[in-house]
């Protein structure tokens, strides 16, 4: 059991070291490649910007890496240093139900996450984001949105901890079938709810003030077969100047929002390319493929957790005091974590292609590769992208294309 013990924090930590590596690899090619500006990026992005984007790349691979060591050292520490059996016995001592006892100690895992992960996050939006003209909240807005984010993962958590918790307790040997068509169901009532029950909660939207802009917009997402409801704007600039779109709903109506700093630097050209490249998405199906892989993947592993929490073993392997359900579940979670990581590379590159694919798509569509590669430059230039990721943060850590790759490949097919 030491052995095994052993080989499980070596495996940890050596997840930890790699990815930290590629971080490192990754800020000495910028050191080297930073000041190299990208065909198609000259029109756009002056000496000053390209500066500030890699500065800006810099400065946030070095806050990972604080924030990466102090949650491997949260992580060694809460689980093999005593303190996940000494909750866990707190817990076992308690005088309340399964179902009850199952949403607790998850719940209060998730509230000790919050208040470590605080400091950081303050860090980030105050000094990181402020440094570089991006934050526009205030320490009161960031506040009300951190309450509110605790209360709905609560009720929201707390709901759906509580059905899988009563139903592992009522189907014993079949309850792993009931809670993953649960989650499936979870998933697909909230891609329905969350843009008019969560996301306001947060922002506001409103309908899109240039009609022209919106005309265009459905006209061409209908020679996609795509059926839009609305076109909204989102009071993004509230709390960041980084620009956005994103199509949300589900089934043949979609909704569409654009980031209020998205449509103040680009023209209606970009506009459109950007949808059409979101358009691509959905009328290629990546969406559902991308959800059937991801359920599949829930199926399957959802028995090995049921087969897992039938014997002692783990509580053995890792030396716990009280055998109880919701420890036995923490500790699966956590193996699982260890298990998929060498499948990130696999599912970055599934994602990339996937965007390559929609790039293609919203080419024909739109017939502007020179608008969609003037839109990716924009973006770039405005949220201080990375234009020269290595190769090995490319591999684990990208599920777009490296930006410049994208650019060069629409200004081919443009013929410049």
């Amino acid at each position: 059991m030491e052995r095994i013990l052993f080989l499980i924090i070596f495996s940890y930590c050596f997840i930890k070291v790699v990815e930290n590596i590629v971080s490192w690899v990754n800020l000495g090619h910028l050191k080297v490649y930073g000041d190299r500006l990208p065909p198609g990026f000259a029109d756009y992005v002056d000496k000053k910007t390209l500066t500030s984007m890699r500065d800006y790349t810099m400065a946030g691979t070095r806050l990972s890496f604080c924030t990466s060591a102090f949650d491997t050292i949260v992580t060694l520490v809460f689980i093999f240093g005593g303190l996940l059996d000494c909750y866990n016995s707190w817990f076992a001592s308690l005088a309340i139900g399964p179902v009850s006892q199952g949403i607790v100690f998850f719940l209060l895992i998730t509230y000790g996450q919050f208040i470590l992960n605080i400091p950081f996050d303050l860090y980030s939006t105050f000094v990181l984001e402020e440094r570089f003209g991006f934050n526009r909240q205030s320490l009161k807005l960031w506040l009300i949105d951190a309450i509110k984010g605790l209360l709905l993962t609560t009720i929201v958590s707390g709901l759906l901890l509580g059905a899988v918790f009563w139903l592992i307790m009522v189907m014993p040997r079949h309850w792993w079938f009931l809670v993953w068509l649960l989650l499936l169901f979870f998933k697909l009532f909230m891609l329905y709810i969350s843009p008019y029950v969560i996301e306001p909660l947060f922002n506001r939207f409103s309908p899109i003030e240039d009609q022209d802009l919106e005309k265009k917009i459905k006209e061409m997402l209908a020679r996609a077969g795509l059926t839009v409801s609305r076109v909204f704007t989102m009071d993004a600039s509230r709390r960041s100047g980084h620009g956005n779109a994103y199509f949300s709903g589900i089934g043949h109506v979609k909704r569409i929002v654009l980031f209020d700093t998205l449509l103040a630097n680009i023209n209606d050209d970009e506009v459109l390319a950007i949808l059409a490249h979101e358009a691509g998405h959905w009328k290629l199906k990546h969406i559902v493929r991308r959800l059937f892989v991801m359920e599949m993947a829930s199926f399957v592993g959802l028995y090995g957790v049921w087969w897992l929490v039938q014997d002692e073993w783990l509580i053995n392997i890792f030396a716990m005091s009280h055998a109880t359900l919701p420890l036995k579940l923490f500790l699966v979670a956590f193996l699982g974590s260890l298990v998929f990581f060498p499948l990130r590379p696999l599912s970055s590159w599934l994602s990339r292609r996937h965007e390559w694919q929609a790039d293609d798509y919203a080419v024909k569509l739109s017939g502007q590769p020179r608008a969609l590669a003037r839109a990716l430059v924009k973006l770039g230039r405005d949220n201080l992208a990375n234009l020269h990721p290595h190769p090995w943060n490319v591999i684990f850590n990208y599920s777009h294309p490296p930006l410049a790759q994208r650019v060069g490949r629409l200004l081919k097919q443009a013929g410049d």
